[in-house]
């Protein structure tokens, strides 16, 4: 486990570990070190954005946690026998042994090759920690000698299969909902099948927070857009709606697991640009003062999208900005997004933040909604004729 030192400042650390082929094109790799060697050649791949590109995956350091950890590192006798979760990049390589060549076995026994550069920026490291991140940190800061812990590895340059290993790692733990949905769009490899339904819409969700011409150009909170002010949960609600039963199915594929992306953001696009307009007063401001970018306000209105949308898409055309703003001024008089009471019935009236995130307020908010649209079109249609 001593490394050995090569030309150009660099040394190469070979460690003892045990090939496993789980299957034609993937290789584990087990092995032991200590843990105060695991910051020379890994680093944690922070979740952000830089110029609008996500990167990373992992969430911040949880210190409670972390030091917790620590604290147990440091006791009398310390035992963590879960291993951590690392990928490395084509730069590290597995030597096997000639006595473990065997062509019919799946495991082999030989050396992982490492590099190691103390002249490297953590971010061009060969290793990246997909799970473990706590416990990683917590023996760096320990106040021991050595601490030598367990890692299962493999090899790969494709941050989206690095994702989709650290969301399925995760996935039967406290994960952040919000972590999981911001990853997805740009996770390749295989997925549970819940999180694959997720994966489109969360794309658009994505398009529409990030694409400058959106209405909702950075507000939407998500782990990377922390200042926006409706929430991801919300629009990724809506989206669902209308994928599965609503305006957007229209331009889904026949599989249902993606679609016609740039059709529905145009029409995603003029419609809530339409929204921002007819409730100017109500658009932008935060749940508390709005309930129109409260999640009731959001799912609503993302069905009178497709009560707008759905006949002329019939037709063969979806509706344009001018045409969806036209059909809004129907509600501009009736909503309380701000201030005032919602009359839902003649026994039923609620005060305009009374309104919350429930299936029940959805459904009261949504069905008044949807009946004054439609009353408001069935008149203009009997002043028509």
């Amino acid at each position: 486990m001593v490394p050995t030192e090569v030309p150009a400042g660099q040394e190469i650390l070979r460690l003892p570990a045990l090939e496993v082929q789980q299957a034609p094109q993937s290789c584990l790799y087990m092995f032991a070190v200590d843990g105060k060697m695991l910051p020379r050649f890994t680093t944690v791949s922070r979740v952000r954005r830089e110029d609008g590109v996500l990167d990373g995956y992992q969430r911040p350091e949880i210190l409670s946690h972390v030091n917790a950890i620590r604290s147990y590192i440091e006791s009398e006798q310390p035992m963590i026998p879960n291993a951590m979760v690392v990928a490395f990049d084509r730069r590290v390589r597995f030597e096997p042994d000639h006595s473990s060549s065997a062509s019919n076995s799946t495991t082999r026994t030989g050396h992982l090759v490492i590099p190691i550069d103390e002249s490297q920026a953590d971010e061009e490291k060969p290793g990246w920690v997909v799970d473990g991140q706590q416990r990683w940190a917590a023996v760096r800061e320990a106040n021991v000698e050595t601490f030598p812990v367990c890692v299962t590895a493999f090899v790969t340059e494709d941050e989206g299969k690095q994702r989709a290993q650290f969301i399925l790692v995760n996935s039967t733990k406290p994960l952040p909902k919000g972590l999981i949905y911001e990853l997805l769009p740009s996770t390749s490899g295989s997925l549970p099948p819940l999180l694959l339904r997720k994966k489109f819409p969360c794309l658009l969700l994505e398009r529409l927070n990030l694409d400058e011409d959106s209405p909702f150009f950075g507000m939407i909170r998500t782990p990377t857009t922390p200042k926006g002010v409706v929430k991801d949960n919300s629009v990724l609600r809506m989206l669902e709606n209308s994928l599965t039963d609503g305006c957007l199915y229209h331009y889904r594929h026949s599989e249902g697991m993606g679609g016609d992306v740039e059709r529905m953001l145009k029409l995603l696009r003029d419609y809530w640009s339409a929204v921002s307009e007819v409730f100017s007063d109500a658009w932008g401001l935060s749940p508390r003062q709005s309930r129109l970018m409260h999640g009731a306000g959001i799912v609503s209105m993302g069905y009178v999208m497709d009560a707008i949308a759905e006949p002329d898409i019939d037709l063969g055309e979806a509706p344009d900005q001018d045409l969806f703003r036209h059909e809004l001024e129907t509600l501009r008089n009736c909503c309380q997004w701000t201030q005032g009471t919602w009359y839902f019935t003649p026994d039923t009236e609620r005060s305009w933040n009374d309104i919350q995130n429930t299936t029940r307020d959805i459904q009261l908010l949504s069905r008044y909604l949807l009946d004054r649209y439609r009353s408001a079109v069935s008149d203009q249609g009997q002043l028509s004729v």
